[in-house]
């Protein structure tokens, strides 16, 4: 089994609450309140890693959640901060968002993202003294985290691909130049999963990555190639197989243009990369006189290398041939993108809504943190809660879209009468 697209689902930790308590103490009579702030929440890190090549794991495991942040304790004592939680992936993992936004690229080996921070803790209640509040029962509750769903797409990073139709002799190509073990099969879709092998020259080496064998309608979803196509994005040169003897009563000529239409409708950038032609299986009949016709037509424009893969014919020629070729082929660069931030930052705005019913809401950032520190139940609280919505101008700009004495204002889960 072959995993390289998966839907998995994140979170970061929830922050710690505050704490609300009074110092006691013996001979202490106005000991003030010395509530400690919540623990911020766990945050969620995605890590690259050359120690896995497929998303194989994520198969059997598909929620990460990160540790909470513990709550605040008495004198002033600070929660503990959530554990973090790091998710590692193959090195080429593409992490995006459910609508296709890419949040990260994890292109390089050791890179490390944070995809989502953890909850804020929540302040205690010694933040909420002054001289009139000497002694707040009230404090802020942590920030609460949302659980997303994310999807992670595997590119393989390699030097060269290997594309051709089934059964042309890629995976016995990658076999006899590296010591990669491909299963090899005299049969259409051998392999069914991209196969990466090493090759040495010298010194240095480049990565060859055997494509699955595409058909017609591969770039639309058809045969295995679809499902694969995005292996071959991150080449620096194609190699394309041909059976040149025509074995299974199919012209070459004909395959030539029919794989590279179908890679070129995938993604028109693969136009870009150099193409080197194999024409393997010269020792079957009819295939000196169809490299021949192939060389007539093409030759000018792509290079093309005998071969016999089954018997190692012309193997140091097409090494040799990628080897050079890639010395002045540009390195692959990581996808260029704005980066897409699941989470929203906090902020203080709002906005006002005029309901079908009459009412009005408020919705936006404050809101959100005023949900967190209004206990209506405690006096300080709802005074603290008037405090704030005079100040930031939220009863003004009820009034100027049309609230009345009396009418119903709806803040979160806080419902009240407006009064003027």
């Amino acid at each position: 089994m072959f995993i390289d697209k998966v839907k998995i689902y994140i979170k970061s930790g929830n922050g710690g609450d505050g704490s609300a308590s009074l110092h006691t103490e013996k001979y202490v009579p106005n000991g003030g309140p010395d509530g400690g702030d919540g623990g911020k929440g766990g945050d969620v890190i995605f890590e690259a890693t050359t120690s896995e090549n497929t998303l194989n794991a994520f198969h059997y495991q598909k929620h990460f959640r990160a540790g909470n942040g513990e709550n605040g304790g008495k004198k002033n004592c600070y929660g503990k901060q959530g554990e973090p939680i790091t998710v590692k992936v193959p090195v080429g993992t593409v992490i995006k968002s459910v609508d296709g936004n890419v949040i990260a690229d994890m292109f390089y080996d050791g890179q490390r993202e944070v995809i989502l921070v953890g909850g804020k803790g929540g302040r205690g209640n010694y933040h909420f003294k002054n001289s009139r509040r000497q002694s707040p029962s009230f404090a802020e509750l942590g920030q609460r985290t949302e659980e997303y769903e994310v999807v992670l797409e595997l590119k393989t990073i390699a030097d060269v691909g290997l594309v051709g139709f089934p059964n042309v002799g890629k995976s016995t190509l990658l076999s006899v130049v590296s010591d990669a073990k491909p299963k090899i099969a005299n049969y259409h879709f051998t392999t069914l999963s991209p196969n990466l092998g090493v090759v040495s020259y010298h010194d240095s080496t480049f990565v060859l990555a055997d494509i699955p064998g595409l058909i017609e309608g591969a770039s639309e979803g058809l045969g295995l190639g679809h499902s694969f196509l995005r292996h071959i994005e991150r080449t620096r040169l194609l190699v394309h197989v041909l059976d040149i003897s025509g074995s299974e009563q199919r012209d070459p000529l004909d395959d030539f243009e029919l794989i590279n239409n179908e890679i070129y409708s995938y993604d028109g950038n693969l136009r870009n990369l150099p193409m080197i032609v194999v024409a393997n299986k010269m020792d079957m009949p009819e295939a000196e006189d169809n490299l021949c016709r192939f060389k007539k037509k093409y030759g000018g424009k792509y290079q093309v290398i005998p071969m016999t893969t089954i018997i190692h014919e012309g193997v140091n020629e097409f090494i040799a041939t990628v080897a050079k070729t890639l010395e002045g082929v540009a390195q692959t660069e990581p996808l260029k993108y704005q980066p897409y931030k699941l989470q929203t930052e906090e902020n203080d705005e709002f906005e006002i809504v005029k309901l079908s019913n009459g009412a009005y809401e408020v919705t936006g950032g404050l809101v959100t943190q005023l949900s967190r520190k209004v206990d209506l139940d405690d006096y300080d609280s709802f005074r603290y809660f008037q405090r704030v919505i005079k100040e930031r101008g939220v009863e003004t700009a009820l009034k100027k879209a049309g609230a009345q004495d009396g009418d119903t204002v709806i803040m979160g889960e806080i419902e009240f009468e407006f009064v003027v």
